[in-house]
């Protein structure tokens, strides 16, 4: 019997853990990318690929031609995006294969914040005011609606890219021509003017990562967030499991399965970010999608859960028991810090780095960028230049040792 075959869109960040599982469970895998630019697929990552199909994955009909060929030559047990860009694609290339996925009529609001919220606020749950725009003058009659301090950011976009406060009529005026105006590409797409203007809610930040099943909302754990200095949200820290009080604990899980019915996700794993003023749940945005910034690794060591399994499984019709899904964790509390460097213009080395790999919590040591390279504005996730990854005994133990790793670890 032939090995199943998996497609793989655009795998990027946490996503280039499902061709690892993939291949570890014997799996087959093609990869439809356009592998070049910042779409190149890793050297490390091609050893366990067996099919590269070169497409440019933004042109939709292009890359449903490509898969469809690769279909029929060989049928395909299941397709699974790679990176937030490719959710909806994704569900409209598994419906026209027969495979399993989202529903077509679902993606439309997991990936367009505004429909994400409506759809939300419809069901009765708590979300920002907000108010969508495609121009300077639609924006400034938003601002009239939403009032000030505010959140501007782009209606589809991803990595806190162009997500920005802003206090008054002139920041807001600032931020949307830095906005309309930049020509950097992610993942080779640029801003399309669309933005949303939304109501700045105070609070901790935490995220929530869990997968739907049989109807069954599964919470797995929640993420505790740092931030970057605002007008910015750089998420430059994460701590699982976050620690709170098991009330408000109830209402950020009942919160969350309310909102995987109100917009009708029926499997797969989400990454859920909300906003906990004086402890009640307020949604930022919720994708179904693997978490970035190793989020799915730190889950899987405190909890012994792997969402990147349980997304191969549930993609391609199987339990994710079966393939492993499910162990015992390996740490109490599992934590990650990013370097960055604001301020700086060109990248030396991280000092400390080297030092920090023969420490015995730290797990796992990345550093980004090569010496020389330029060190992009600190407004979003092309500002973190590397990460560790440690294992703490607490919540509070990580916290301070995040704390320590900002004072100790110096970008130059």
């Amino acid at each position: 019997m032939s090995a199943q075959r998996i497609l793989v869109v655009e795998p990027m960040s946490s996503a280039n853990g499902l061709i690892l599982a993939a291949h570890q469970q014997g799996f087959e895998v093609v990869v439809a990318s356009h592998h070049s630019g910042d779409r190149t697929i890793p050297e490390t990552l091609r050893a366990y690929i067996d099919e590269l199909l070169v497409v440019d994955t933004n042109d939709e009909a292009a890359l449903t031609e490509v898969v469809t060929e690769a279909h029929g030559r060989r049928p395909l047990t299941g397709i699974l995006p790679g990176f937030e860009f490719y959710v909806d694609s994704v569900a409209r290339l598994a419906h026209r294969l027969g495979l399993p996925g989202l529903p077509v009529e679902t993606v439309a609001a997991l990936r367009d914040k505004s429909v994400m919220r409506a759809r939300a606020a419809a069901a009765g749950l708590r979300v920002p005011r907000y108010a969508e725009a495609s121009g300077l003058d639609e924006l400034l009659a938003a601002a009239a609606h939403v009032g000030y301090p505010a959140v501007l950011k782009p209606a589809a976009s991803a990595g806190s890219v162009h997500v920005s406060r802003v206090d008054d009529e002139d920041g807001l005026r600032r931020a949307y021509d830095w906005l309309v105006s930049d020509t950097r590409t992610d993942a080779g797409r640029g801003l399309d003017g669309r933005v949303l203007l939304e109501e700045y809610v105070a609070g901790p930040e935490i995220s929530v990562e869990g997968y739907v099943t049989d109807g069954e909302v599964v919470i797995s754990a929640l993420t505790t967030k740092l931030l970057g200095p605002e007008p910015h949200f750089v998420e430059i820290g994460m701590v699982v499991q976050h620690e709170t009080d098991p009330e408000t604990r109830a209402r950020i899980e009942a919160y969350v399965v309310d909102l995987c019915r109100a917009l009708n996700i029926p499997l797969g794993i989400f990454h859920c970010e909300l906003r906990l003023p004086e402890g009640d749940p307020v949604l930022i945005e919720i994708g179904a999608r693997l978490a970035g910034h190793r989020i799915p690794h730190l889950v899987e060591l405190a909890t012994g859960t792997s969402l990147t399994r349980i997304m191969l499984a549930h993609y391609t019709g199987q339990d994710p028991a079966e393939l492993g899904a499910f162990t015992a964790p390996r740490a109490k509390t599992a934590a990650i810090h990013c370097f960055t460097a604001e301020g700086l213009e060109t990248f030396h080395r991280v000092a400390g780095a080297e030092e920090l790999r023969e420490a015995p919590d730290v797990l796992e040591v990345s550093v980004y960028y090569r010496e020389g390279e330029e060190i992009p504005p600190a407004e979003d996730f092309r500002a973190l230049l590397g990460h560790v990854v440690f294992a703490a005994e607490s919540h509070t133990a990580a916290l301070e040792r995040i704390e320590a790793l900002g004072r100790e670890v110096r970008v130059e």
